[in-house]
């Protein structure tokens, strides 16, 4: 893994395409479309950042500010509905989602089945 790069960094419309969707071909991205406003979003966003360090590199968190610029064009290409909205990358897809605050251990047990899951798919190619 590329250790030289931050687990945890915004991204915007202007990166998204780099940022998440190239990166994730090499390490799985949850991107958090989160919002200022929005209470739940407060919530959950320490939660994440410390789920994604306790897996050690294994998954990068990409926070994007949905009232930021541009950014909400994003919300509504990934057909996100309410925040805060959290989106796992795998290999420049899709590969699962969830809304709203939720614990530590529900974003430990959804990142980790979508991980033995990749693992799995790249493991039958």
């Amino acid at each position: 893994m590329d250790t030289g790069r931050p687990l945890i960094r915004e991204v915007h419309l202007e990166d998204f395409e780099r940022e998440v969707l190239e990166r994730s071909r090499e390490v799985p991205v949850l991107v958090d479309f989160w919002a200022e406003w929005c209470a739940p979003c407060l919530v959950i966003a320490p939660v994440l950042e410390g789920v994604v360090r306790e897996f050690g590199g294994q998954v990068e968190l990409a926070k994007l500010e949905v009232d930021e610029g541009e950014n909400m064009k994003l919300a509504g290409r990934h057909a996100v509905r309410g925040f805060p909205t959290v989106i796992l990358f795998i290999d420049g897809r899709e590969a699962g989602r969830f809304s709203s605050a939720r614990p530590a251990a529900f974003i430990r047990d959804f990142i980790r089945r979508h991980l033995e899951g990749a693992a799995s798919a790249a493991g039958s190619r």
